[in-house]
């Protein structure tokens, strides 16, 4: 019988063979210096680990569960296989507990199938999307995200991403057909400073708030404003100055720039 109430398990106990400790470094590299600002302690956190190759191929699996997952901002499904295999996917938008998912080269167009972009209709949605054949989703992961099929030419298929960006990908690269779920998660608000501490986000200070030796903008008496052009606490230009490396970006499989 098809559940059509999706429930977002908040259990503490998740797959315990899909799991294990993530370590927290609070910004800190190697040297124990701070690389990363705004990042400090957090509550103790279990990695799950996501099948985003999706190579299980041609076995049918049955959605098992549906979890809240501490460390992204979309749900996850755990599949069991016919074999007695469990996984964890990205959890797509309507899959449901009870529901049965496959992954192969040509399948069913249905919610949460995996298969080949040259084999999926145009129109359809996707996420999980490969940039290179075997290497796993490495694109449209987010909450509430998805790409639309939009044409096929040769040995490659035009993808329009969320952000509005039209990109080719070699058609033997896998996808996942639908829309990922937990869509409302952008409108989510943190609601106090306690949550955001339990998240591992530090407090973020104005430069204008420091002293002169913490920071460019810092100094001076009262409120004074910055008294030059915004910049970081190293000295790099803080607005409107393109970063982007024009020797390295590479276009040739970019047909229409995001917005």
């Amino acid at each position: 019988m098809k559940i059509t109430n999706i429930k977002i398990s908040t259990t503490n106990n998740p797959e315990k063979s899909l799991t294990h400790i993530l370590k927290k470094h609070s910004g800190r590299d190697q040297s124990g210096t701070i690389s990363v600002r705004h990042q400090g302690k957090r509550h103790k956190r279990y990695y799950r680990i996501i099948d985003f190759r999706r190579d299980k191929y041609d076995v049918e699996g049955k959605v098992v569960g549906i979890e809240y997952d501490p460390n992204r901002n979309s749900h996850i499904a755990l599949v069991e296989y016919k074999d007695g295999e469990r996984r964890y996917i990205l959890h797509p938008k309507d899959l449901n507990i009870g529901d049965k998912i496959v992954s192969a080269e040509t399948t069913d167009i249905k919610i949460g199938n995996a298969l080949k972009l040259k084999n999926i209709p145009l129109g359809v949605f996707v996420h999980n999307v490969e940039l290179y054949p075997g290497r796993g989703g490495q694109i449209i992961r987010g909450a509430g995200t998805f790409g639309v099929v939009i044409a096929k030419e040769d040995n490659y298929v035009h993808l329009k991403l969320p952000s509005g960006e039209i990109r080719k990908f070699i058609n033997d690269c896998y996808a996942t057909i639908g829309q990922i779920g937990n869509i409302g998660h952008k409108d989510e608000i943190i609601g106090k400073a306690g949550r955001s501490i339990l998240m591992g986000i530090r407090p973020t200070v104005r430069g204008t708030a420091q002293n002169p030796r913490s920071h460019p903008h810092g100094g001076g008496e009262g409120r004074s404003g910055e008294g030059m052009h915004p910049k970081t606490p190293w000295g790099k230009s803080a607005r409107g100055t393109r970063t982007r490396n024009k020797k390295r970006s590479s276009s040739k499989l970019i047909i229409k720039r995001r917005k």
